[in-house]
């Protein structure tokens, strides 16, 4: 895929891969990716994270071209949220969850969006459940706090679609520090 421009490092945070119904092994999912033509193709664990090489700059371009094959490939719909290292670095560096006093039934979380999160969302925000509540949120990122129910993580279904749009994903903040730094590892 490369044509002379910039190559950027993507990764890919891909809404439900390997859930319920929905099992996708790493090394098929990261062969479509390579069928798309990109380069370094690799993954990491088992949730639809996926790193890779390309050098088109049109995000909205990209993850179009990417929902569509999955979608054709797969037959459902996933959301294609994506990242560079930079700015995984500066969402890591933000440090979103240091005033909270953590509990073994608290999960720091956070939720990459697809589109641009309402700048006027009045922060923090808590589900009328009180399973969830956004403390923060960059542009297209916000940092939830999902509280634990008899064990059990909160639905992203409902609140958190409402307030932060339905094409999003979420991951653990201590796995995003993970992500980044095996996207690292393997950049050239």
């Amino acid at each position: 895929m490369r044509t002379g421009g910039w190559i950027l490092l993507y990764i890919a945070f891909l809404r439900g891969m390997n859930v319920p119904g929905r099992s996708v092994k790493m090394e098929y999912l990261r062969r479509l990716f390579t069928d798309m033509g990109f380069d370094s193709v690799r993954s990491y664990i088992q949730s639809g994270n996926v790193f890779f090489e390309s050098d088109e700059t049109d995000r909205a371009v990209l993850s179009t071209r990417i929902g569509d094959h999955l979608r054709g490939t797969l037959g459902y719909e996933v959301a294609v949220c994506l990242r560079t290292v930079p700015e995984l670095e500066a969402l890591i560096a933000l440090d979103p969850f240091k005033d909270v006093t953590v509990t073994h039934d608290m999960r720091c979380c956070v939720v990459f969006t697809t589109e641009r999160i309402d700048p006027d969302l009045a922060l923090p925000l808590i589900s009328p459940k009180k399973d969830m509540e956004i403390i923060g949120s960059t542009a297209y990122d916000a940092f939830v706090v999902w509280y634990l129910i008899n064990g059990k993580a909160p639905a992203a279904k409902g609140f958190q679609e409402r307030a932060l749009g339905r094409d999003a994903t979420t991951r653990y903040f201590h796995t995003v520090v993970k992500i980044l730094d095996a996207a690292k590892k393997g950049a050239s």
